[in-house]
């Protein structure tokens, strides 16, 4: 969490200050892995995963368990987790064993883990970790194919039109929703950025970049936001992320290949070493 002691250090302790800013679930995992590449940490979650109530689901869960879905993606491994809490114990079983003989997608490595742990190991995965990425993976396979996404509410509109235009019928089922915070930790990382003690703020997702804007923007201090992270080093998890910052005025100077957590420091160190 936010912690002052550590942006003190001498400068023969000195290490790059990396802002994150993930769901609390993410947090612990996510300040391990930067600590362990060399930077001091600041975790301050921007937004938070809500549950989602979706009228569709019933009929989403059918088709899954009685073999009309021809393919299943899953776009995160929240995803999964908010899927399958809503089904009732006695039919999470079926519900994983229909998955299985099913042709199910993971958008990346940490949603094809999560769908490993059920037992689900030969899931597919595109080469690129994004909606685009996923349509043109898909494409030329999905003609006259019946779909299922099941991700959060703010999922973008071009997994959805993108597929449709490959000639599939497409069902989307919003299990979860992103919901975005700002008390006294969010205020906090922002008057933090405003003192320049931060080296480097890891944005994995627009409406994170929008939540940290909007504290800025209630605090008044948007514009000198942008001064210091145009400043700074700032890294997007990939490009719609860099084109939300972009369109706050902000410059993007790291953006991974691989569009995940742990390729996003990667690269941060990579950045800064070079």
């Amino acid at each position: 969490m936010l912690d002052r002691n550590n942006i003190s250090k001498s400068k023969s302790e000195y290490k790059p200050v990396l802002a994150i800013m993930r769901p609390e679930s993410y947090i612990k995992e996510s300040v391990e892995l930067a600590e362990s590449l060399g930077f001091e940490t600041i975790a301050v979650p921007m937004i938070e995963i809500l549950d989602e109530v979706d009228s569709g689901f019933d009929d989403f869960f059918r088709r899954v368990v009685d073999g009309d879905s021809d393919y299943v993606i899953f776009t995160s491994a929240n995803g999964i987790d908010l899927t399958l809490r809503k089904i009732p114990d006695e039919e999470r079983d079926s519900f994983i064993d229909s998955l299985k003989r099913t042709n199910t997608i993971a958008i990346g490595p940490n949603t094809q883990k999560a769908l490993q742990k059920l037992g689900i190991d030969d899931s597919d995965m595109p080469d690129v970790y994004s909606s685009d990425g996923l349509v043109e993976y898909l494409c030329s396979d999905v003609r006259g194919k019946t779909i299922d996404i099941a991700r959060s509410s703010y999922g973008a509109p071009i997994l959805i039109s993108g597929l449709e235009k490959c000639g599939a019928s497409v069902f989307e089922t919003q299990v979860y929703t992103l919901g975005m915070l700002d008390g006294d930790e969010q205020k906090g990382l922002i008057e933090l950025t405003i003192s320049g003690k931060i080296t480097v703020f890891a944005f994995t997702s627009s409406m994170m970049v929008r939540n940290f804007f909007a504290n800025a923007d209630t605090m008044g201090v948007s514009e000198q936001i942008v001064n210091v992270l145009n400043d700074s080093i700032v890294a997007a998890i990939g490009i719609p992320t860099a084109d939300t910052l972009n369109s706050y005025g902000v410059e993007v100077g790291v953006i991974p290949d691989r569009y995940i957590f742990e390729a996003l420091v990667n690269k941060v160190k990579e950045y800064i070493t070079n």
